[in-house]
């Protein structure tokens, strides 16, 4: 193949692969919203945030929240199962879990969003992301 030939076809493909976008990744953001306040060590149990989904993955029909403490992650706030049907946010009081309270000053939370196809905890996560705030 003469070197002419070569460089069209890399051309060609470039030009393919740069038109390409790329999937966009799975995301969300939360606010604590009016849970109360809590600073004695000894959790509420209270309706999650509300959550803002971004680009929640195609074939996803439940989605897994989680709340874990970064400052001490043994402790188990729990967190829910909610159906996904193209909706863009979570309100409030979709499932209870244990609020942020913290002994003595700030911690920082992390809330794990699962995707997946079927409500179980086996099975294949489509995607996943995290979000993490900080409380009070």
């Amino acid at each position: 193949m003469d070197r002419s030939k070569v460089l069209r076809a890399l051309a060609v493909v470039v030009a393919s692969v740069s038109g390409t976008a790329a999937a966009a990744e799975f995301s969300f953001s939360f606010n604590w919203g009016g849970i109360p306040s809590c600073t004695t060590g000894r959790p509420n149990t209270v309706p999650n945030p509300v959550f803002y989904l971004k680009d929640v993955p195609a074939g996803t029909t439940w989605i897994h929240f989680k709340l874990v403490d970064k400052d001490v992650p043994s402790y188990k706030h729990g967190g829910g199962w909610v159906a996904y049907t193209g909706q863009s946010q979570i309100a409030p009081g979709a499932f209870t879990y244990k609020s942020p309270c913290p002994p003595g000053g700030s911690h920082t939370y992390e809330w794990t969003a699962t995707a997946k196809a079927k409500k179980s905890s086996f099975g294949k996560a489509i995607a996943k992301a995290k979000a993490a705030r900080d409380y009070p």
